[in-house]
């Protein structure tokens, strides 16, 4: 069994927070490349080579891709192989993040107290820790910028719901979020659980590429038929119309209570950054 170290923890966050704010995914990289050749729209094709051109000079010149650098959201992923024993994984992490962010030059956007509000920070950031089956300890990192964060949506529909009404009401919380968040987006959603499970579940489900599909076969098609129900709202790349509202829709689904049926939408913009690393 090897044993995990503070200042490991606090490295590797470093370069995370770093690397994520300024390298695009290249999931997201090439989706963006292949709706710019497929949209109808003169302006949206512009927006989105425009996009691109945008991540290229980021990652030249070690940039933020976006000036909202977010709040930044970790997982951590602790093997039965890693002796985790008197470490304070929590925060090192937090550590980690204000080093990184300190250096990148990265906006701190945090404030202390939600309510009086005050001078905003780096930290403390929001941090996930979990025991899994596979080797190694995984850190990834994921700034979630609030422009999108704020158009996170929570239903608790009855379990009588069907796949249509689950799909209708994604499909209403896209259609709100409008072109305010920075479209072409990213649909992570959360099925099942417990009301705030399914809204972290919605979170973990934007770290998976956005080019692969469940493995559930249902989940899957539910996936397929709503990038094409998105996708013809019309939004399009920045909200000048086309038919790229959407680059992506993953879902993660989770065993829930036989009375319910909570279901969450987190939206990502066009800059889904995240990065991870496995010490």
């Amino acid at each position: 069994m090897r044993k995990i170290r503070e200042k490991d923890i606090r490295e590797c966050v470093r370069r995370l927070a770093l690397k994520a704010n300024v390298r695009l995914r290249d999931d997201v990289r090439r989706a963006i490349w292949a709706a710019a050749g497929r949209e109808v729209s003169a302006r949206g094709r512009r927006v989105l080579r425009e996009l691109l051109e945008n991540a290229k000079i980021a990652q030249r010149d070690s940039l933020a891709l976006c000036q909202d650098t977010g709040l930044p959201v970790v997982f951590v992923e602790i093997g039965p192989d890693v002796d985790a024993s008197g470490v304070n994984v929590t925060e090192a992490v937090q550590q980690g993040v204000v080093r990184g962010y300190r250096e990148g030059s990265l906006r701190n956007s945090i404030v202390a107290d939600p309510l009086r509000r005050g001078k905003p920070g780096f930290g403390p950031c929001i941090v996930h820790t979990t025991f899994v089956r596979s080797k190694g300890f995984k850190v990834t990192l994921l700034p979630k910028g609030f422009g999108c964060e704020n158009k996170t949506q929570l239903k608790m529909m009855p379990p009588t719901s069907d796949a249509k009404d689950i799909e209708d009401f994604i499909v209403g919380a896209v259609r709100d979020a409008g072109p305010d968040a920075c479209p072409p987006y990213i649909v992570g959603v959360g099925i099942g659980g417990s009301s705030d499970y399914a809204c972290q579940l919605a979170k973990e489900a934007l770290l998976r590429p956005i080019d692969k599909r469940s493995r559930v076969p249902h989940v899957a098609r539910m996936e397929k038929a709503l990038i094409q129900r998105l996708n013809r709202l019309g939004i399009g790349p920045m909200g000048l119309g086309g038919k790229t509202t959407v680059l992506g829709v993953n879902i993660l689904s989770y065993p829930t209570h036989i009375a319910g049926l909570p279901v969450c939408v987190n939206i990502s913009c066009h800059v889904l950054r995240s990065a991870s690393e496995i010490l």
